[in-house]
């Protein structure tokens, strides 16, 4: 049992950081939360240009490149919003092109989330104000995906910011806080499309809470037919009171869809949003493609194309798997805290309730609407469950306060060992996934398109050898090169989709390659320029390894598993590329699980 003096020392401790802190008008929620943002912003902006570009990465980011070069866009949905276009074009110019600069808005978004518990101070404990902070912060998949340029990690952010300023101006009844909270929805739909769901779920879990009060009417003196004509007489006299922000909302979600969606023609005939500005009369054409037209260029792709036409199940399963490796103890506690919050004491909060629904339904509903299997899809379930997990850890807390009040200190090395082993486990994971094996084909949290190997060194020894040689890199082989010199894409030649992430990394140093199509090609080829490195898919390296006496080999995957490459690396940049024998248990995965498809040089795959 602690003594008195102990309990006397601790409080006396607590009270003279209380006056510190007050002093300088902060409390300790204020200190909490500031922690878990300079902790997110830390651990996201570590080493973020390390891992190698995904697939998805370097086909945007590639396009991004495009848009700089010629000041021509136009929205295609296949590669989602325009909103990494936009500012991320900026950002390259302002910093320089790298892997880092591509992450650097979705880390920034993602180190700056955990601000937003401070919006749930009317509706949430301190102590849940600060689990919730340290939950969006230290996730596994939160961190792992925004340190990652794709489109969901923004989403989530954004529409979990919205939501969160849209509590705040109904807990105040100010529109300072309206208006924001329109402008995040806005950005969020500028960057991927799936940013529609929200307002769905967000429908789907308010009228959950409805039927939960009216299910309550009936322990009360009033009917439920009552309690519903008073809330439809409340919500009317809402509306009426916010009239004038509830009008001026659809103007503002507009301005800023259209402002990203409209065309750019720098080059281009046709309407452009910065050309309008000198011809006027174009600016219906403007609105027209940044609005109608894109929503008809989304509802073609994304709901008549055909994307979701798959099995439910094994969708399901894949999400799944993956809410156990990186938010397992945030779902616990998840159930813990909705359960807690709606059977004990006076009446369950809405909010808590509202983002489990939200995040249950998540779930559910995003293997059925997703087209690949992809780890990133579980964000959306994520982020609205740490609202009722940071209850379930508000929980915790409050038991270990009262149980140290008492002087139980059996429950208080309880709580503590929960709260260390729940702390220990994010922090294991976090580290492991996000840090130590970002690319590896075992870590659930990795994507298939991600490759497996880093393939830094190779880029490094093109650059090193751009002044030497015309050419940087040759492609030999059906898997890599197709041969249509007059495709758009660069490199030309090659499949473009089964090349990536390389093309990014060729497009961003200005870098050179070439193809070959026949081993007499690659002799030539050899002969004539000396390309540092030769590419083919290890099962035909014994096709050109005669052809090729001054070059040595090294094995890289370019995907997670299953795309097994070897790099014939020129000996004079031999000593500036590591070495690496196929693992056996790579390649016999790949050969039971082929999950990528050969790619025409044409077609684009969604992502």
């Amino acid at each position: 049992m602690a003594t008195a003096d102990e309990e006397s020392d601790l409080s006396q401790a607590l009270d003279a950081l209380d006056d510190v802190l007050e002093s300088v008008g902060v409390e300790r929620v204020h200190l909490g939360v500031a922690s878990a943002t300079l902790l997110a912003i830390v651990a996201r902006l570590y080493d973020l240009g390390a891992r190698t570009a995904h697939w998805d990465e370097g086909r945007v980011g590639y396009w991004i490149l495009q848009y700089m070069q010629t000041g021509n866009y136009e929205y295609r949905p296949i590669i989602h919003g325009p909103f990494y276009h936009h500012v991320n074009s900026f950002l390259f110019d302002a910093l320089g092109t790298s892997d880092f600069t591509m992450r650097l808005v979705v880390a920034v978004a993602g180190g700056l989330l955990p601000l937003t518990a401070f919006l749930f101070r009317d509706r949430l404990r301190n102590a849940e104000m600060v689990a919730l902070a340290f939950f969006l912060a230290a996730n596994p998949v939160l961190l792992y995906y925004s340190r990652f340029m794709r489109g969901d990690p923004l989403v989530g952010a954004f529409m979990f910011t919205a939501f969160a300023l849209f509590v705040r101006s109904i807990d105040t009844g100010r529109h300072r806080y309206f208006y924001p909270a329109v402008a995040f929805v806005g950005l969020a739909l500028t960057v991927k499309e799936n940013a529609l769901i929200y307002p769905v779920t967000w429908a789907g879990a308010t009228v959950l809470l409805l039927d939960h009060r009216l299910f309550l009417a009936r322990d009360g003196q009033a009917r439920w037919p009552t309690v519903l004509k008073r809330y439809v007489r409340s919500t009317g006299s809402a509306v009426r009171r916010w009239a004038v922000p509830l009008l001026l909302a659809p103007v503002e979600l507009l301005a800023i869809v259209v402002f990203f969606y409209a065309p750019r023609a720098a080059t281009d005939d046709g309407p452009g949003l910065w050309k309008a500005f000198g011809q006027p009369s174009m600016f219906q054409d403007v609105i027209y493609e940044g609005s109608v037209g894109a929503w008809k260029e989304f509802w073609g792709l994304w709901i008549g194309g055909g994307h979701q036409d798959h099995s439910y199940l094994p969708y399901l399963g894949d999400f799944l798997q993956t809410m156990a490796q990186g938010a397992v103890v945030l779902s616990a506690l998840a159930v813990a805290g909705f359960l807690v919050d709606r059977y004990s004491g006076r009446r369950p909060r809405d909010v808590v309730s509202f983002a489990f629904y939200w995040g249950f339904v998540s779930i559910l509903g995003y293997p059925i609407i997703t087209d690949i299997k992809a780890p990133w899809a579980t964000i959306h379930a994520i982020v609205p469950l740490t609202i009722p997990a940071a209850v379930g850890v508000g929980l915790l807390y409050r038991w270990g306060t009262d149980a140290y009040a008492e002087r139980n200190l059996v429950d208080v090395g309880l709580v503590a060992m929960i709260l260390l082993l729940v702390g220990g486990q994010v922090a294991v994971a976090s580290v492991d996934a996000v840090y130590r094996n970002p690319q590896s084909g075992d870590n659930e949290l990795v994507q298939f398109a991600q490759p497996g190997d880093d393939v830094k060194p190779l880029v490094a020894t093109m650059v090193a050898a751009r002044n030497e040689t015309d050419t940087q890199v040759l492609f030999y082989g059906d898997y890599y090169v197709d041969g249509a010199e007059d495709a758009e894409r660069e490199p030309a030649c090659v499949k473009w989709f089964n090349s990536l992430p390389m093309p990014w990394y060729l497009e961003a140093n200005d870098l050179n390659a070439t193809c070959a199509e026949s081993e007499r090609e690659v002799r030539d080829a050899v002969a004539t320029s000396q390309p540092p490195l030769v590419v083919v898919r290890t099962p035909k390296r014994g096709d050109i390894a005669d052809d090729l006496p001054n070059y040595e080999p090294r094995y890289y995957s370019f995907r997670a598993w299953g795309t097994n490459s070897t790099v014939f690396v020129h000996e004079d940049y031999a000593d500036r590329v590591p070495g690496r024998i196929p693992d056996a248990s790579k390649s016999a995965r790949s050969a039971s699980d082929t999950a990528e498809p050969t790619v025409s040089g044409s077609a684009e795959p969604s992502a």
